[in-house]
């Protein structure tokens, strides 16, 4: 019995350590106030606000055109966005292959020449996709974020997701 429970208090000690650690990097990643950019950049991924906040940053003037990742095979959000009259450009990719890393590709072709671009995502993979986007694209990044309300299992699940994204990451080639 004494060995199940000090097991137990193990495991909780080692996951407390690790949600404190990790806090600034999912739950508190540095973000960006938006300036003047060659584009917006929406990474794909739930619909939480992201295309929404991109598409206002457009409307406001702070790019002349938005790229939205969209690899999705049916999200009638996302193809009302890829075929709505704007007053800048929209312009739609399918990331190869399907991820962050496949987005961080697209930037590298269709950014250069770019200076800046910012990027929209959700909070806890602000940290990730600023390290996989500044492997492919030398420009600077300002990431900006809806800042979705997430549910505590959402937010273990994305320590999990993120935390092997990250160690998937270090392993690529941009």
């Amino acid at each position: 019995m004494r060995r199940v429970l000090f097991a137990t208090g193990g495991v909780l000690l080692v996951v407390l350590l690790a949600v404190v650690a990790l806090w600034p990097v999912y739950v508190r990643p540095r973000t960006d106030a938006p300036h003047v950019a060659d584009a917006i950049l929406v990474l794909g991924g739930a619909h939480d606000g992201r295309e929404e906040l991109g598409l206002r940053l457009a409307a406001q003037g702070y790019a002349p055109r938005v790229l939205i990742s969209n690899p999705y095979e049916r999200s009638p959000m996302v193809n009302r966005i890829c075929h709505g009259g704007y007053s800048f450009e929209v312009i739609c990719f399918d990331p190869s292959p399907r991820t962050t890393l496949g987005e961080g590709r697209e930037l590298a072709r269709a950014g250069a020449g770019w200076d800046r671009v910012i990027v929209v995502t959700f909070t806890p993979h602000v940290s990730r996709a600023r390290y996989i986007l500044g492997e492919c694209w030398d420009g600077e990044l300002l990431f900006v974020d809806p800042e979705p309300h997430l549910s505590p299992a959402r937010w273990a699940w994305d320590y999990a997701y993120q935390s092997a994204g990250f160690v998937k990451a270090w392993f690529a080639d941009c």
